[in-house]
């Protein structure tokens, strides 16, 4: 059996490690035995990532190592990796003047050679890694896992060192039957040169697991550099309420690496791991779950949350999260003010119904809006993050007058300057029904590579097809151009004056016709 465990949080923007955390947490609550430590190399300059990682080794001669690996796809509209992937796939492919077209392919090359560059060093510091501890112990073994993992696991097989598990979602019984010594192929997860990925493997269901409270006192003691995401008071710091989210959205893959089943952690629980953080100066929450309020009928678990977090005295804290405005009451609304939200994301990609209900995403624009204004009743005068993902299925100029006419409507409710438009184009995933719809229409074909960020691969990733593709290729140059420390609401103003708007009635009801359906159903 293992009795060494040092986690490996691989290089990323320094997000807190909560899975990492997690993780060492249930393993120390079933086998306090082990010895585990953490290495979180998002707090390692990058000049020293082999260093560390082979000092942590040297010092603590683990017999597992377990790799968390956040991020891989690249597409953003922010910046990152030396320059906005957004802005410089569209100065590329849209640009006209031939010198912005230039810095586009020459902000792409760099990109593209930053991207290439993580991800051999990613690969090299596992391989690095596994070396380093088999001369303490020829029989060391990893396990590999995280988001990237979880959905590029197939890609990802032959790149990794014979032997190296691979694990796709929650890791928590992998790591159970490992130290256990039990057979653990059951689970989401194979064996890098041994096995093939099974038929479908991301779509099994997560193992049933009874979540409580982390124990920071334990955690604090294993990882040196817990203390850096405590020293920015600005600073928030991750506390999953649930996992699973039961919905379809055709272009995301969380229902799928979480699973449908909704998994709520016991309010009590929740609530004491808060506490351990607040005692040691933590005033800021990100609640990390897929969405906080999935569904309906989550929201009673909601209210249950909030209001023993109301009782437990921490008055002076400020939370976030990822919200379906859909599934909120007036009593929710001020439960969620008294206790101190401060900033929400709704993702609700379109403003007109008719595409939401063709991207499957189940939301009721109407009620969204009603909702919003319940929570605005209730004294909400923060910023409300509001992700529009133009362009996904059937966007044509009568959509985009919807959409436009449903933002206008969220600024008169909570004012222009508290609504900012986060406007993403989809980077196409694999496992999603979107992934789907671009094989029956001959946008992509079975066997292509999604790690591939070859031009001819990535404008097809990059998910902006024609016939409207050139058009908002043009709008987000030119609002890159005019107001770029303001691109959302630049290319809101852009459209506007372009296609102009329409009522906000036809927005909340534009019908689906028959002949028009949606992503199939698997």
């Amino acid at each position: 059996m293992e009795n060494r465990i040092l986690y490996v949080r691989l290089p990323c923007n320094p997000i807190f490690p909560i899975g990492v955390v997690y993780l060492a947490d249930h393993v120390h609550k079933l086998f306090p035995d082990v010895e585990q430590s953490i290495l979180d190399l998002g707090t390692v300059p990058p000049l020293d990532f082999a260093k560390a990682l082979d000092r942590h080794i040297d010092q603590f001669k683990p017999d597992l190592l377990v790799f968390s690996w956040r991020d891989i796809q690249i597409y953003a509209p922010v910046g990152g990796r030396g320059g906005n992937p957004l802005q410089n796939a569209f100065e590329f492919y849209y640009a006209r003047n031939p010198f912005i077209k230039l810095r586009g392919a020459l902000g792409g090359l760099k990109v593209t050679t930053a991207y290439y560059t993580e991800l051999w060093r990613n690969l090299g510091l596992i391989k690095r890694g596994m070396k380093r501890a088999q001369r303490y112990n020829p029989q060391a073994r990893s396990v590999v896992g995280g988001g990237a993992v979880s959905v590029f696991y197939e890609q990802l097989g032959d790149k990794l060192p014979a032997g190296t598990i691979v694990s796709v979602g929650e890791g928590e019984t992998l790591l159970e039957k490992l130290l256990r010594g039990q057979e653990f192929r059951s689970e989401r997860c194979y064996v890098a040169g041994e096995d093939k990925p099974r038929d479908r493997l991301i779509h099994e269901p997560p193992s049933p697991l009874e979540k409580t409270a982390c124990n920071y006192d334990y955690i604090e003691a294993v990882w040196p550099e817990f203390q850096y995401y405590l020293q920015d008071s600005d600073f928030y710091i991750g506390v999953q309420t649930k996992r699973g989210c039961p919905h379809n959205c055709c272009y995301c893959v969380y229902t799928v690496i979480e699973g449908k089943q909704v998994r709520i952690n016991p309010a009590d629980e929740v609530v004491k791991e808060m506490r351990q953080l607040y005692d040691r100066g933590v005033r800021n929450f990100w609640f990390t779950d897929a969405q906080f309020i999935p569904a309906r009928r989550y929201m009673d678990d909601a209210s249950e949350l909030l209001e023993k977090i109301q009782a437990s005295g921490m008055t002076d804290i400020h939370w976030a999260a990822y919200i379906r405005a859909d599934n909120l009451n007036p009593e929710l609304c001020d439960l969620m003010v008294k206790t101190g939200m401060n900033y929400f994301e709704i993702g609700i990609t379109s403003g007109s119904q008719e595409l939401v209900r063709k991207m499957r995403m189940g939301y009721n624009l109407r009620t969204v809006l009603e909702n919003c204004r319940d929570l605005k009743a209730s004294g909400f005068n923060d910023l409300v993050s509001v992700n529009y993902s133009f362009n996904v299925i059937d966007e044509r100029p009568e959509t985009i007058r919807q959409t436009v006419a449903y933002h206008r409507e969220l600024e008169r409710i909570f004012g222009a300057d508290k609504v900012e438009p986060a406007i993403f184009f989809i980077g196409l995933q694999p496992h999603t029904h979107l992934e789907e719809y671009a094989f029956k229409n001959d946008i992509l074909k079975p066997g292509y590579d999604p790690m591939s960020l070859m031009p001819w691969t990535a404008k097809k990733l990059l998910w902006n097809p024609e016939p409207m593709g050139a058009f908002f290729g043009e709008v987000c140059l030119q609002a890159w151009q005019r107001n770029p420390d303001d691109f959302g609401r630049e290319v809101m103003a852009i459209l506007e004056r372009r296609l102009g708007t329409t009522d906000l009635e036809t927005a909340l009801s534009a019908p689906l016709p028959e002949k028009q359906t949606a992503i199939a159903s698997r």
